[in-house]
């Protein structure tokens, strides 16, 4: 699903921008929408200038390489399991189970709870480095949050800013490359390790949420 709606989003955004697909005829543009739908989350090479998409499509690019890859695999991101997870816990929720499902397997409370630590810290440490770049550099806001969540994720995609960032920014791109290579699989692991019962249970208070 990820594939066909990257490729349809961004086939469709940049078909007629002359900097991208527009050039090309229709068989090069559906290929290269193909190519740069899947290219976010693999490999994070790229055929025509990521600089030169429109906003729109740098923020499909941004949720795409967020999202990563499989599980376990080489590629970054938060994975594609821990996304899906999440979708399940919420349609859950929206339809009044007291559980979740899915694919005919009940889904533990507590890998509810890793997937969701795991994406809220992902979500804040891209905030952080945002921040930090807006703060750091003179660029527009699509292009510092494409190039964060770029390394967050090590997909190696950039808009063009990378080497203009200056030494500051360089040590912030680092830093979040080291730490989503290793990050959201160490903190799963250390949260799967540290299941405990509780001895005792404070009574129940139901704040107000929305």
């Amino acid at each position: 699903m990820l594939l066909l709606i990257g490729a349809v989003v961004i086939t469709t955004a940049e078909w007629n921008n002359p900097e991208t697909l527009g050039g090309f005829g229709v068989g090069g543009k559906l290929l290269a929408g193909l190519f740069h739908g899947a290219m976010p989350r693999t490999a994070g090479f790229n055929s025509v200038d990521v600089g030169e998409m429109e906003s729109g499509t740098l923020l499909v690019n941004d949720i795409l390489m967020f999202i990563g890859g499989g599980s376990a695999g080489t590629a970054g991101g938060i994975k594609v399991t821990t996304f899906a997870l999440l979708a399940f816990v919420i349609y859950s929720e929206i339809k009044g189970e007291p559980s979740t499902h899915a694919f005919g397997r009940k889904v533990p409370a507590l890998v509810q709870r890793q997937a969701l630590t795991v994406v809220l810290l992902s979500v804040g440490a891209v905030m952080l480095a945002t921040l930090a770049m807006l703060a750091i550099t003179p660029f527009r806001v699509e292009q510092v949050l494409f190039e964060v969540i770029s390394a967050f994720a090590t997909v190696g995609l950039s808009t063009g800013i990378t080497a203009d960032v200056g030494p500051a920014g360089h040590l912030v791109l680092s830093l979040l490359m080291f730490l989503g290579r290793v990050g959201p699989i160490t903190l799963a692991s250390a949260l799967a390790l540290r299941d405990r019962s509780r001895r005792y249970e404070l009574p129940e208070e139901r704040p107000i949420v929305g």
